[in-house]
């Protein structure tokens, strides 16, 4: 393991590049992104317990009068806020003929079925049993026993974060022909950043490994990064993050030095079922939850509605190449030829 000064955070949160190095003389990364080590982290991550629990959107898309449905490995699932604005759910599908939920609306915090007034409250009726649902404030989990069989717990794992109160959030979801494995292998690859998003990363660094050993510490299973955003031009803002997966569906990267200390970036992939021609979708939800002790943060957080679809709209613009990356190692691995 190599040893790096951490990036110092100076009076400024922007820097100068002094001496920008063109995209194509950057160094090159691939020895260090080897197979091995990526694939031995997807391996571990893979093997942590999930609870069963699946990402299906935004808190914020759960309002008083709609709710948010989706669908993970084929099977329908709608939540909604009962009348003291607790999270509810079940099946997609109403009991009566089977009409889509997802269509309801909700009235004093019961969903009422568009095709002939069926209403539901959260509780069991005519065979329809509601499943557990667990609202973070960010987003909002299901746990479907039948899809993850694994052993159930209580609560989803929801990595450590700042202080939802004094944070800026944005959340971010895309659709990709992948599977969910191919999402969580494209963030555990942080040596693609510079290379392949150099709009958005430059001066990166990987400093740090996990061991390839599968029997690792959880607690040491992490890769670190020098690296800068780019605002533009050469200005740029320089930090260091670490990249985890404390789950199988999950990746945080948080920074641990520098500008936004504290600030974490979580993707989580829930898998859809199969498109019209049997290909494997996965949803990729994306969550930001920014913080700074900047005098002039707290302005910032109070632009949060003109803000949130600037973080989002950059979000997708990565989230554009980094789904095309994961539909190639998909399809690649479909056709027997994917490397290592």
């Amino acid at each position: 393991m190599s040893q790096h000064p951490s990036p110092r955070r100076g009076r400024y949160p922007v820097r100068l590049r002094r001496r920008p190095v063109p995209w194509r003389n950057q160094r090159p990364t691939w020895r260090e992104a080897r197979p091995a080590l990526i694939a031995g982290a997807l391996q571990r991550a893979r093997a942590r317990p999930s609870g069963n629990w699946y990402v299906l959107g935004a808190s914020a898309d759960v309002a008083a009068t709609r709710p948010l449905a989706g669908t993970v490995d084929g099977v329908e699932a709608v939540v909604w806020r009962d009348a003291h604005g607790r999270l509810v759910g079940g099946p997609g599908a109403c009991p009566h003929l089977g009409a889509p939920l997802a269509d309801s609306t909700v009235r004093c915090g019961t969903l009422v079925c568009h095709w002939h007034g069926l209403a539901l409250d959260g509780g069991a009726f005519a065979g329809w049993e509601p499943l557990p649902v667990h609202d973070d404030g960010v987003l909002v989990w299901v746990r479907l026993d039948a899809v993850g069989r694994q052993t159930p717990t209580a609560a989803p794992v929801v990595p450590a974060r700042p202080p939802r109160a004094t944070a800026l959030t944005s959340v971010w979801r895309g659709v990709g022909v992948c599977e969910p494995e191919d999402v969580v292998a494209n963030r555990l690859d942080p040596w693609h950043g510079a290379w392949f998003h150099p709009y958005s990363f430059v001066d990166l660094t990987v400093v740090e490994t996990p061991d390839e050993n599968p029997d690792a510490a959880e607690d040491d299973d992490r890769f670190v990064v020098d690296v800068s955003f780019r605002l533009t031009g050469r200005l740029v803002v320089p930090v260091r993050a670490e990249f985890t997966a404390p789950e199988p569906r999950t990746v945080v990267m948080r920074i641990t030095d520098g500008e936004g200390t504290g600030s974490v970036v979580e993707t989580h992939a829930t898998p859809l079922g199969p498109d019209e021609a049997g290909r494997p979708r996965t949803a990729v939800t994306e969550a930001v939850l920014a913080t700074s002790d900047r005098p002039g943060f707290p302005v910032a957080r109070r632009l949060a509605p003109a803000l949130r679809p600037l973080m989002r709209a950059a979000a997708g613009r990565l989230w554009r190449d980094d789904l095309a990356y994961a539909e190639r190692r998909r399809h690649l691995r479909d056709h027997g030829r994917f490397p290592g």
